[in-house]
């Protein structure tokens, strides 16, 4: 088994696959963005704090949420029903993404994450970039 996954992995995994960028979107929400025309395309974002988002047992708001994009709505069901930390809430239910505390990604390892993150990226990209990256002619 690989070692437990840190926020630090977030940034590392993400920079590492092909043509990303941290930009922002939302107005000033930290986000990875697939670059691509007519314009970039995110797949990992930090959410605000909201209040459509709150800690089940003292009602505070998640301050440390990312969003994260995934393919379809099985691929979605699938992380949020496994045991572990993503989740979704309403606001998110006609949406392909999942919502996980920064503080909690130390419940998967390294290399689950790495799976999630690049599902992610996968759901985004342009699918020539993609075909290229899974055929292995990219590096990630």
């Amino acid at each position: 088994m690989t070692r437990r996954a840190r926020v630090s992995d977030v940034d590392a995994i993400c920079r590492a696959l092909p043509e990303v960028e941290l930009g922002t979107s939302w107005g000033d929400r930290p986000t990875y963005l697939v670059r691509q025309n007519p314009k970039p395309r995110g797949f990992v974002l930090a959410r605000a704090p909201r209040n459509d988002a709150v800690d089940p047992e003292t009602g505070e708001e998640y301050h440390d949420l990312l969003v994260i994009r995934t393919a379809n709505a099985d691929d979605k069901a699938a992380l949020v029903e496994a045991e572990g930390p993503f989740f979704t809430i309403d606001h998110f239910r006609s949406y392909n993404a999942v919502l996980v505390q920064q503080s909690r990604l130390g419940e998967v390892d390294v290399d689950e994450l790495r799976e999630v993150l690049t599902d992610a990226w996968l759901a985004v990209a342009p699918k020539s970039l993609a075909r290229r990256f899974l055929a292995g002619e990219l590096e990630s």
